[in-house]
Order: C-alpha cells, then sequence, then structure tokens
C-alpha cells in the first residue's frame, strides 16, 4: 500500500513538473511572440517616420528653390500665346474644359514651367474626360479623391500648405484651387524625381506607390504616366506643324 502510494505521488510529481513546464514553454513563447510584434511595430513606425522626414526635407528644399523662380512675365508678350493654347483645350474638350479655366491653367501652368498639355491631359484622365470639378472618385482603402485633380484628403492639406493657401473640404471642389494644387504638386514631385515616369507615377499611386510598382516592374513607365505623355506630346506635335 505504502509502494502504490510512493508511485502515485511520483506520478503526481512528475505531472505537476510536466504542467509547470508545459505553462512556463507557453508563457516563454507568448512573450517572444509578444516581443516579436513590439519589434516589428517599432521597426514600421521607425520606416513610416523616416518616410515623413524625407518627404519634409525635399518639400523644404522645394519651398527654397520657389524663392527665386515664378517671377512674372509681360503680360502684352505672353498672353496672345496663352489665348490660343486655351482655345485648342477647350475645342479638344468639345466645350467642357471651359475658356476661363483654360485660360488659368495655360498661364499657370507656364507660371511653373509646367507643359500645359500635360496638366490637361492629366486633368482629363483623373476625371474620365469629363473635367467635372465636383467629382467624387470611387472609395479606396485610402477614402475618396475629390475634385478635377482628384486630390485625397490625406494628400491635399501639406500640398495647400506648400502651395501657400488655406485648406479648406469643399475648396477641393473649387476648380481653380484644385489645378493649382495640381500645378504645385506636379511641380515640386517633377523637383523631386527629375523625371516624368516617377512624377506622374507618383501622382496616380503616391510617392510610396511609385517605390512599390518601381519594385514589382522594374520601371515608372505607367500606364498612366506613359498615356498622359503621349498625348500631351500629340499636342505639341500637333501645335507645332500647324
Amino acid at each position: 500500500m505504502n509502494e502504490q502510494q510512493s508511485i502515485l505521488r511520483t506520478v503526481l510529481a512528475m505531472l505537476l513538473i510536466s504542467l509547470v513546464f508545459i505553462t512556463y514553454h507557453q508563457w516563454h513563447q507568448n512573450e517572444q511572440q509578444a516581443m516579436a510584434d513590439a519589434n516589428k511595430s517599432l521597426k514600421e513606425s521607425q520606416e513610416e517616420l523616416e518616410g515623413e522626414k524625407e518627404k519634409l526635407a525635399s518639400v523644404n528644399a522645394y519651398l527654397k528653390d520657389q524663392s527665386s523662380e515664378n517671377k512674372r512675365k509681360n503680360g502684352f508678350l505672353t498672353w496672345p500665346g496663352i489665348e490660343d493654347q486655351a482655345d485648342i483645350l477647350v475645342q479638344e474638350s468639345d466645350g467642357a474644359f471651359k475658356k476661363a479655366w483654360a485660360m488659368y491653367l495655360v498661364k499657370e501652368a507656364k507660371r511653373y514651367d509646367l507643359d500645359p498639355y500635360l496638366v490637361y491631359e492629366l486633368l482629363k484622365v483623373e476625371t474620365g474626360g469629363t473635367f467635372d470639378p465636383e467629382l467624387v472618385g470611387p472609395e479606396t482603402e485610402y477614402g475618396h479623391a475629390y475634385g478635377m485633380s482628384q486630390f485625397m484628403k490625406n494628400t491635399a492639406p501639406w500640398i495647400a500648405d506648400m502651395a501657400g493657401l488655406p485648406y479648406e473640404e469643399e475648396l477641393l471642389f473649387d476648380p481653380y484651387y484644385s489645378m493649382q494644387l495640381s500645378f504645385v504638386y506636379l511641380d515640386y514631385l517633377n523637383n523631386r524625381y527629375q523625371n516624368w515616369d516617377e512624377a506622374l507615377t507618383a501622382y496616380h499611386r503616391g510617392m510610396s506607390g511609385l517605390e512599390q510598382y518601381k519594385d514589382e516592374h522594374g520601371h515608372a513607365e505607367s500606364w498612366y504616366a506613359v498615356e498622359i505623355q503621349e498625348s500631351a506630346e500629340a499636342h505639341t506635335t500637333l501645335a507645332s506643324t500647324e
């Protein structure tokens, strides 16, 4: 009887030790997983902060460069050419792109040394050819895009700040405000990347989206960038032969 009790106590002790070991092992695994998750979260936060730091540095560099640019030119010498180009845009859009918008686009695009045809073609693609200033884009994981230039609410505020403009959500539906943001953003992206494939793909997909696209395809020649540049070039070629 005593021998049986001794064996029983031994078995119970072994079971208790096993239970303690299993409990400790599970706790240790949970601690390791929690630590791994925390490290992953910290790494992602650090990468996000580094991305924001890089963006702020490039914005500051862009704004510093603007101090010596955008000088006014003699309107008497430039206005006839502006009106001619504006008329081309109105005709090409079958009147959907209003003359006042076209005049504004051509004048401001030239102030930023941007090809007005390129900006026009961007607006055409963004609105599906409607040039609707009240357009609300389809819902994405980041929200909707708004207005003629299709800016999202997570992008528009810092571009407005860079442009020296106030930001209110309803302003995104103002065609002149929307176009002005597009001039500044395109100028900024072109200054940052120094090539239109990257600048336009970044406009369409975001700067992080551009990097992802390049990682996946090995280049930045998205359909968006190619279509806009080819259409703009067709305008330029036609104008030079007339």
